[in-house]
């Protein structure tokens, strides 16, 4: 197969995940998409490549947009609204990132994006164990594998192909 059709054939396969997705899947695949493009933002940045940088940033401020739209601030009460300043706050970060090229603070967002990640996850298994589900989210029993593939929502704008 040729990287043409590789890469249709991942672009499907995405799409068929995202549509199958629970909210809850949604919720860490957005996170997965956003901590996938601040590494490669900071690869980008090592590499000198200035204009990938940009585009991986891009994604990742796309990401956090994406997660301000759809957080209930109104239904979510004082959580979400210290959710949606620490949003504002990440997505600002980046901003100046992108303008001084400073891969630290990219790795400062990633880092807080991978521990909101974990404890969105941790709360999501818990919810489930409490209802009685065995297994919410099947593909989150690859933990760490699991956590590196990025697969986006096509709800506001995060485009899956790349």
């Amino acid at each position: 197969m040729d990287s043409k059709n590789a890469q249709n054939a991942q672009t499907v396969y995405l799409a068929n995940k995202v549509n199958t997705a629970s909210r809850e899947q949604l919720l860490l695949i957005t996170y997965d998409i956003g901590i996938k493009s601040c590494k490669g933002a900071e690869n980008a940045l090592d590499a000198g490549v200035f204009d990938e940088a940009n585009k991986h940033i891009q994604k990742a401020q796309d990401v956090l947009r994406e997660l301000m739209v759809t957080l209930r601030v109104e239904e979510g009460g004082e959580v979400a609204q210290n959710l949606m300043r620490l949003y504002d706050f990440m997505y600002l970060m980046l901003v100046e990132a992108n303008v001084s090229k400073d891969r630290e603070k990219i790795s400062v967002v990633r880092g807080m994006l991978e521990e909101l990640r974990t404890t969105w996850e941790e709360a999501i298994v818990k919810l489930a164990e409490e209802a009685g589900i065995e297994k919410p989210m099947p593909h989150l029993q690859g933990g760490a594998a699991a956590k590196e593939e990025a697969r986006a929502v096509p709800v506001g704008g995060l485009n899956i192909a790349g």
